[in-house]
């Protein structure tokens, strides 16, 4: 049986994970693609029964099958195993085959490509900025022209057009450096969110600390994140060079700023985020929040580019209907509550997390406003919109800056926030994929119980914010 014709470049998948899946179902476009697929060898009995029933989605032992057939080929596997994987499959790639990779840090991939991969096979990669349960139409779609003509990106382009993607051309450098922000240090953001909490020993709805406004959008992102796989978010930190950097400096700034907290130097802490406002959000700096509505809406990029992905305007009304969870009652906290037994205001918080992530942004020079454009994911999209809702506004900001300096009732989960982020920070610059697993999967085992309500409330969220 013939692979492929010259018209219709056959696909080959190395790597069945969720996202190997998803782009076999989507790439086949209704089944008039031919897909060679594979996994590990111990599961091809049961990847043969899961595809029996797609006559276009065929199902080999190994990747040395697929890879000497197909036309255009996607290694779908983990960065951390990529080296190993091209090592033993990329001698077999067909001659003038296009090869790509599916993973989320490029440095490894560059390297095992450039090693094992035949001379006479093109690279023209790739990397679907979004969760593998999430609709890809709209989404970036990063292509990657390393090695081979412009006739092979057409073809690339046509392969995967049934992703109905938003399509942005880079290098694999530009694409560590910008996926490090939006998305390893953004996950590490959560993940020391989540790391806290559970030091801390509450469930931070029981507390009555974290029950309205953007407080619930930080609890849904952070309780999706540890809903999925650790691996899906080690990789992405400990093998990309720039990200371990970026977050080394998030936990810089969070320390940084929990000391002048302490410290009580409420004009110095003012001075240094003034400066990071001006930096992120020059928009924001004169003409007040309506000004820099009207500023934002136009999509103006820190270099005052037109953008095409606009920030996300929000107010604390449309967080509170996602909220998960009761706080305590009124009787036990003394608090007025509102509407589905929530408090009537949000507590004051000083938002360490985001105080620190604008920081982070202005010491590092890095302008967000440009990667919102080129290649952010869903929750990147959220967390900037989230750090422009609080900088936005003087009144908001300065809130925060009172209730850092001056209000202990958070004062505790923040000094647990400052030596979570340390502590995720240290892990990911040892590069210990060990210790990565145990701390995410300790703090995951004691928020599963509520997985399940908080991605139903934050998949709905995540589709509200994000319509146009």
């Amino acid at each position: 049986m013939a692979a492929s014709t010259s018209d219709s470049p056959s696909v080959g998948i190395i790597g069945m994970g969720e996202m190997g899946r998803m782009y076999a179902k989507y790439l086949s476009n209704g089944g008039k693609r031919r897909i060679n697929v594979c996994d590990r060898p111990e599961r091809f009995k049961q990847l043969k029964a899961d595809f029996q029933n797609e006559p276009s989605i065929h199902v080999y032992e190994n990747g040395h099958f697929v890879s000497r057939i197909s036309d255009f080929i996607v290694y779908s596997v983990e960065a951390e195993y990529i080296n190993a994987v091209v090592k033993e499959y990329g001698p077999s790639t067909k001659v003038g085959a296009i090869v790509a990779g599916q993973t989320s840090v490029k440095a490894p991939e560059k390297e095992a490509f450039e090693t094992y991969l035949p001379e006479d096979v093109s690279i023209v990669s790739l990397h679907s900025l979004h969760g593998p349960t999430v609709n890809p139409a709209g989404q970036a779609l990063i292509l990657i022209k390393h090695r081979g003509s412009d006739e092979d990106l057409k073809v690339v382009e046509s392969i995967v057009e049934p992703l109905h993607s938003r399509l942005v051309y880079m290098s694999y450098e530009e694409h560590d450096s910008i996926t490090a922000n939006t998305q390893a240090v953004t996950h590490a953001a959560f993940l020391s969110m989540g790391t806290a909490w559970h030091s801390a020993g509450e469930f931070p709805w029981e507390t009555g600390l974290y029950v309205r406004g953007i407080e619930v959008a930080k609890i849904n992102i952070t309780l999706r994140i540890y809903s999925n796989k650790w691996h899906v978010y080690a990789g992405l930190a400990i093998l990309n060079p720039v990200a371990k950097v970026q977050i080394e400096q998030y936990a810089k700034s969070v320390s940084d700023i929990f000391k002048l907290m302490i410290m009580e130097k409420e004009d110095e802490l003012r001075e240094r985020l003034y400066k990071a406002r001006e930096f992120v959000f020059p928009s924001f700096s004169d003409g007040g929040e309506e000004q820099a509505h009207q500023n934002g809406e136009a999509g103006k990029s820190a270099k005052g580019k037109a953008t095409e992905a606009a920030p996300l305007f929000m107010e604390d009304e449309v967080f509170d209907q996602f909220a998960i969870g009761s706080p305590p009652s009124s009787s036990s906290t003394g608090k007025t509550s509102g509407t589905n037994g929530h408090s009537a205001a949000p507590p004051p918080n000083s938002h360490l997390s985001l105080l620190a992530m604008v920081d982070s942004w202005h010491q590092l020079r890095l302008h967000p406003f440009e990667h919102l454009t080129l290649a952010a994911t869903p929750i990147f999209r959220l967390w900037f919109g989230v750090a422009e809702y609080l900088f936005r506004s003087p009144e908001r900001l300065e809130a925060a800056i009172k209730a850092a300096v001056r209000d202990k009732s958070h004062r505790s989960d923040d000094a647990e926030f400052m030596v979570a982020a340390r502590g995720w920070s240290q892990c990911i610059r040892f590069g210990d994929f060990e210790a990565y697993r145990r701390r995410f999967q300790n703090t995951a085992d004691w928020f599963s119980p509520r997985f399940q309500e908080s991605n139903q409330r934050g998949g709905q969220m995540i589709k509200e914010l994000m319509k146009p």
